[in-house]
Order: C-alpha cells, then sequence, then structure tokens
C-alpha cells in the first residue's frame, strides 16, 4: 500500500495530476503535496453500483445534482482503518511488518469523512514528525463539523480539554474573526453574480471568551478580489468602453471582430454626421464636450450607487475632438462598414475645411497626425482598407482611456505620473498597452469597490494604489488575485464592532504549534463535501430572515504519538 502511494508521490512531484486508484471505490490525489483520500465519484464505479449509492447520498441531501456532486466523502471507520495503515508504515518500532529503515516520509494524509459518527468527523489527517531527516512520532488530526441552531461551548472548558489531552499547565489562544463587507450577488436568474468579495480579517491574542469583539489592538487586513464590470457600479460606462477596445484590439490581432451591442439608437454614420454638423455650425473650432458631459452622467447615473463615489466617475469636462468622435463611436459602430462610413465623413470634413477641431496635445494617432495636417492645408492621402480603420478608432480610444485613469489617480492624490508610467507608455506594442490599459482599469474597479468602506482614509487607498501597482506591474492581468491592505482596527472599527462575523476563531496551544485545539463559528458550512439540511420557505419570517439562524460549529483535536 505504502509503496504504491510512495511511487504515485516520486512521479507527481508535489503537482497536482489525475487521481490514482487506491481500491474499487477509493481514490488519492496529490494537492499541494498533501494526500486527499476520497471516495471515487459516481461516473467512475461500476454501472451495477450507481443507483445504491445514489439512494444513499439522496439521504444525506436533498440538494445532490447528481451530474456535479463535488468530493465525496468515506465512511469514518473506513478513513480510520487508512490512517492506521499510514502510522504503522511509518512506525520503525513495527518490526514485523519487515520494513525497510530507514522509512521516506511521505506528504501529510488527509481523509475525507462522511460525519456518520456521533462526533461529526469530517476529516481525520495525519502529519509526520521528523527530527534530522528521521521520522520521531506522528500528530494525528480530528475534524467535527455540525450544524447547529443552538450551540454551547465554553472558552475554559476549551483550554482544560486541552491541557488534559496534551499534559500541560499553561496554554496560549489566539483569536480570528472574519467580517463579509461585501459580496456581490446576481441581479436576477439572467445575470450571474460577480465574483467581487471583500473580507475583514481580524486576529488577536489571548481569547477572553467566546465570539469576543476583537480589540483595538488586533492585527487587522482587508481582503479585496474584485471583478470588473460589476452592473450597477459607478464605472460601468468605463468598462464598456474599455470592453470595446479589447474588441477592437481582438479584430486588430485575428482579423475577427465580435461587435458589442450598440447603446445609441441612432446609427454609428448618423451620430457622426450630426457631431460635425455641430461643429461646423460653430465655425469648427467649437467645444461640444458640455452638452455630452451632461447627457453622459445623467445616463448613467443610478440610486444604487453611492454618489459620493458616483461624483468622482463623471465624464471629463475637457474631451477633446477624438476623444468626443471615441464616445459616438464607441457606443454605436456594429461593423467594419460604420467604421469607414465614419472615418471617410471625418476625413472628408478635414479636407474641406468644414471643421478644424482642437486636440489635446501628446497623441501620436494616425487621426491626430490627420488633423494637425489639416491645420496647414495638407493631408495625407489614406487607404480607409484593411486594418487601418480599426487601428485608427483604437488609438484614439486608448489615448481617451489613458487620459481618464490619469485624470482619476493624479486628481485623488493616489498616484503620480512617474507611478503610472509603465501602463500608459506609448513606445510598447499597441496590443501590450492595450492589456496594460486593462490592468490599470482593474486597480480602479478595486479602488472604487473598497471607497465605501476606506473613502475617508486617503491613506489607505493610497496604500492600496500602490499595492496594485505594483503588483501589476510584476504579474499578468488576475481578477481571482487577492489583493491584502494592513489596516488599523482604529480606522475600520466602525465595520465590524457591532456587527456579527461571518466566522469566528479561538486557537489553543502551547509551544508547539501544530499541536492545538480549535473551535469555529461560521454562517456557512465550510466543509466542501458534506450537504447539510437547508431551511425551506416555512422557516422564513415574513421579512425573510430565518426564525432560528443555523451555524455551524468546527472543532479540530489533535494527538501526538512519539515513535523514538
Amino acid at each position: 500500500v505504502v509503496l504504491r502511494f510512495r511511487k504515485f508521490n516520486e512521479e507527481k512531484k508535489g503537482i497536482r495530476k489525475d487521481p490514482f486508484l487506491y481500491e474499487a471505490d477509493v481514490q488519492v490525489q496529490l494537492i499541494s503535496k498533501v494526500f486527499i483520500v476520497e471516495k471515487v465519484p459516481l461516473e467512475k464505479e461500476e454501472t451495477s453500483h450507481i443507483e445504491e449509492l445514489q439512494s444513499e447520498e439522496t439521504a444525506i441531501s436533498d440538494f445532490s445534482t447528481g451530474e456535479n456532486v463535488g468530493p465525496l466523502a468515506l465512511p469514518v471507520g473506513k478513513a480510520r482503518q487508512l490512517i492506521g495503515l499510514y502510522t504503522m508504515a511509518h512506525n520503525p518500532n513495527m518490526t514485523h511488518l519487515k520494513i525497510n529503515l530507514p522509512v521516506t516520509a511521505l506528504p501529510p494524509l488527509w481523509v475525507r469523512c462522511d460525519s456518520s459518527d456521533p462526533e461529526g468527523t469530517c476529516w481525520l489527517g495525519a502529519e509526520l514528525i521528523t527530527t534530522n531527516n528521521s521520522i520521531t512520532g506522528i500528530v494525528l488530526y480530528v475534524v467535527s463539523c455540525k450544524a447547529d441552531k443552538n450551540y454551547s461551548v465554553n472558552l475554559e472548558n476549551l483550554k482544560n480539554l486541552h491541557k488534559k489531552r496534551h499534559h500541560l499547565s499553561t496554554v496560549t489562544s489566539k483569536g480570528f474573526a472574519q467580517y463579509e463587507l461585501f459580496k456581490s450577488s446576481a441581479l436576477d436568474d439572467t445575470i450571474t453574480a460577480s465574483q467581487t468579495a471583500i473580507t475583514l480579517d481580524i486576529s488577536w491574542s489571548p481569547v477572553d471568551e467566546i465570539l469576543q469583539i476583537p480589540p483595538l489592538s488586533s492585527t487587522a487586513t482587508l481582503n479585496i478580489k474584485v471583478e470588473s464590470g460589476e452592473p450597477r457600479g459607478p464605472l460601468n460606462h468605463l468598462y464598456r468602453e474599455l470592453k470595446f477596445l479589447l474588441v477592437l484590439a481582438d479584430g486588430l490581432r485575428t482579423g475577427v471582430t465580435e461587435w458589442l451591442e450598440p447603446l445609441e439608437a441612432k446609427s454609428a454614420v448618423e451620430l457622426v454626421q450630426e457631431f460635425l454638423n455641430d461643429l461646423n455650425k460653430l465655425d469648427g473650432f467649437g467645444d461640444s464636450t458640455k452638452k455630452d458631459t451632461e447627457v453622459e452622467t445623467l445616463k448613467h447615473d443610478t440610486a444604487a450607487v453611492d454618489r459620493s463615489v458616483k461624483r468622482l466617475f463623471k465624464v471629463r469636462s475637457d474631451l477633446d475632438f477624438a476623444e468626443q468622435l471615441w464616445c459616438k463611436m464607441s457606443s454605436s459602430v456594429i461593423s467594419y462598414q460604420d467604421l469607414v462610413k465614419c472615418f471617410t465623413l471625418i476625413i472628408q470634413s478635414l479636407q474641406r475645411g468644414d471643421i478644424q477641431p482642437w486636440l489635446h496635445s501628446g497623441s501620436n494617432s494616425l487621426l491626430s497626425k490627420l488633423i494637425h495636417q489639416s491645420y496647414h492645408g495638407t493631408m495625407d492621402t489614406v487607404s480607409l482598407s484593411g486594418t487601418i480603420p480599426v487601428q485608427m478608432l483604437l488609438e484614439i480610444g486608448l489615448d481617451k482611456l489613458k487620459k481618464d485613469y490619469i485624470s482619476f489617480f493624479i486628481g485623488q492624490e493616489l498616484a503620480s505620473l512617474n507611478h503610472l508610467e509603465y501602463f500608459i507608455a506609448p513606445s510598447v506594442d499597441i496590443q501590450e498597452q492595450v492589456y496594460r490599459v486593462q490592468k490599470l482599469h482593474h486597480i480602479l474597479e478595486i479602488l472604487v469597490s473598497c471607497m465605501p468602506f476606506i473613502k475617508s482614509q486617503h491613506e489607505l487607498l493610497f496604500s492600496l494604489t500602490q499595492i496594485c501597482i505594483k503588483y501589476y506591474k510584476q504579474n499578468p492581468l488576475d481578477e481571482q488575485h487577492i489583493f491584502q491592505l494592513p489596516v488599523r482596527p482604529t480606522a475600520v472599527k466602525n465595520l465590524y464592532q457591532s456587527e456579527k462575523p461571518q466566522k469566528w476563531r479561538v486557537e489553543i496551544y502551547s509551544g508547539q504549534k501544530k499541536i492545538k485545539t480549535v473551535w469555529q463559528l461560521s454562517d456557512s458550512s465550510p466543509i466542501d463535501h458534506l450537504n447539510f439540511h437547508k431551511p425551506d420557505f416555512s422557516e422564513l419570517t415574513l421579512n425573510g430572515s430565518l426564525e432560528e439562524r443555523v451555524f455551524f460549529t468546527n472543532m479540530v483535536t489533535c494527538s501526538q504519538v512519539h515513535f523514538k
């Protein structure tokens, strides 16, 4: 048995691969250098056993889908047997087993359990103790989980339990609490919830009582994971522009453009023609920014967003001709033909001298070059074919979005031009420029998501900005990454002191931190292979809350066995 584990470990070298079968209904996976033992999923078992197994699973949970049941657990008795074999195989005192010495230590072993015993055991674990590459003992873990409407636990009892089990006279306690500040929910059945989640983690020592409110001397960290494009967020319009920019970049790279649904009722050609007519009426030098700004701001304003945050993201009041053109075309262009027709109208107006639009300095786009040439009455001939129209619109979109982000970060004193240089540098390939702007947008989304919680703490927003900038200068775009911002509890006390945590935990230990007793209370099950009873609608009050809230209590205990 152990030889099979050892061979599997050597083959995989600690990297997660396909599991191997230990027995007909037991499989082993190597995940992050830990052996995970579990029941073989239904689709891998013999057909003759499926109906019997499904009936057993239905008795445990009313919510199994059949097709995707997730990890499956083994009976507690079977799990204990596997832990026993693992322990004996590493014990040099088991001479009757004829073990070849010295024994090479295997990774820790954890077995999923079905919680079928009175204690509700959901995991059994074993981790070897080594000294100078020699196995001297083993730590055995028992993890239990129960769903309780009523729970009763006493901190002193937990301490005494730990002292008695490990023959100790003194113990230390450490507390942990997690508060869920924000978690996206689905708008309706057709729109799935984003993965945005912001939690506040607090730890302290010692612990005075169960469910103690973390003291102001604690250590606190904001954990921030943000998915761009929150439908109700104040950046929704800017994110839509970014999506259109990505569409153009993909089209330029692949030759295939999947256009977005238009936001305007009028066609792109109509909007551009009206825009040019308005400029012509103003003798070609006018600025219609104010009108567009007011329309855009009203269009994207929603009562759901904190208005103090919303005011930071109004469309800039200094949009030049190219930027206004981007706003109109990015919201209405639905075909390559639209691009060609729109740019044809613009170039013809420039050639005739109907308009002499103003531009911000510093742009190297093809359109800006043509406009500057038109000031002198001579323009290069541009063939609006191939990828040129796509590139022209992509260039002015890049210029516009870069200025949007610069305006925010510098205007809010969160970054300098030097900090932003990597993200706005025009010297790199245009595809890389788009990618870096995408990173910059994600940083902005992160800041906006956190502003309701720390907007009055400028130094925290500045620190978060710098953390994100440093990360994205060195790493690819990753909206699943969890950014961590250390905070002083005094700065966020209003976020947690009167709130109930989603998770509260106490760890009791002495000298060796591996040897500990843990008790945890949470409002959701931390065990992915167990399905607990969920309340039906008859258990809900008129306001939608539970008559009696269901909590999940976890207990971790361990035993240390010395071989030498």
